[in-house]
């Protein structure tokens, strides 16, 4: 503990007078601002000795084996005998049975390719409408809905889906990167129309910065295409295209007409999305019959009477 300065010297140093001189030295001086700075100051000269932590930020240290009365004596709380007592037991044995894990196996796995989509739901997408941080009258597409901040972090796409599909007032002209079944009901019943397209995540960051275009309409292939473009990057400035899927699965996916795909119009009358299984005409015509078939003979029973 620092050495405390008695009461008394205290006072006669406060009440101690300076004399002066026609002449003050250094020394004089020297005292004059030592006594200044020592009646200024109002605090304890011990002032270290009642420093402490904040109240609960210190817990005290629990010590075992000294006695019963603290409840942690003889055995320090570890109870009597056994390899819980005198050793430790590995959280994942399992008393020296075959492992569960050898006798079942794993159940699932982890898909390190799933792609991290953002989810925007209608009824907040009608917040923000109704708030007028997105025009319903332009067409929204992933650079609207990050800049107005209706989606936060930038993932692999944006998936719209059908929470509070009522609550759409007007019709919004929409595109994202894949959308439920009700979000697509809940749009179109409203007379609005959606679209889904392949993004990534790079490609939605370039559309934020300004570096590249959104357009709902694939890369052309072919060589009679390569001087148009060419043209038109001369005519407009350099922006980066959008991907195209190149995946199997997404292939099939913006081809199928039921996700409202930018690929659906690729597809022939009767075609099949997948790539590789088609649909036979024969069966096609004879899923037409069947369904006329079905149409006539609902016919209820009172009616027939």
């Amino acid at each position: 503990m620092p050495p405390r300065i008695p009461t008394q010297l205290a006072a006669q140093c406060y009440k101690a007078p300076l004399h002066h001189s026609a002449h003050p030295s250094f020394a004089n001086l020297f005292a004059a601002f030592s006594a200044q700075t020592v009646q200024s100051q109002t605090r304890s000269a011990s002032i270290l000795a009642s420093l402490s932590d904040n109240p609960g930020a210190y817990q005290k240290r629990i010590r075992v084996g000294r006695g019963p009365s603290s409840g942690k004596g003889k055995t320090s709380g570890r109870g009597h005998k056994g390899q819980k007592q005198h050793g430790k037991v590995k959280p994942w044995f399992q008393g020296g049975q075959t492992p569960l894990i050898f006798q079942k196996g794993r159940l699932g796995f982890e898909n390190l390719h799933a792609l991290s989509m953002s989810e925007v739901n209608l009824d907040k997408l009608q917040e923000w409408i109704d708030a007028g941080r997105i025009d319903p009258t332009k067409p929204i597409t992933p650079k609207e809905l990050v800049q107005s901040n209706l989606v936060g972090t930038i993932k692999d796409g944006i998936k719209l889906l059908g929470r509070g599909a009522d609550a759409l007032k007007q019709p919004v002209d929409i595109m994202v990167s894949r959308a439920s079944a009700a979000a697509i009901e809940g749009v179109e019943k409203a007379g609005g129309k959606i679209v889904t397209r392949y993004y990534t995540k790079e490609s939605i960051k370039r559309l934020v910065e300004g570096k590249s275009i959104n357009t709902g309409t694939p890369l052309p292939t072919g060589a009679e295409h390569v001087e148009p473009v060419l043209e038109e990057v001369r005519r407009k400035g350099f922006f980066y295209r959008l991907p195209d899927p190149t995946s199997r699965w997404d292939i099939e996916y913006y081809r199928d007409p039921a996700h409202r795909g930018y690929l659906s119009h690729t597809l022939k009358p009767g075609e099949s999305p997948s790539l590789y299984f088609k649909v036979p005409p024969a069966q096609i015509a004879r899923d037409l019959q069947r369904k006329k078939k079905v149409k006539q003979e609902d016919v209820k029973l009172w009616e027939k009477l």
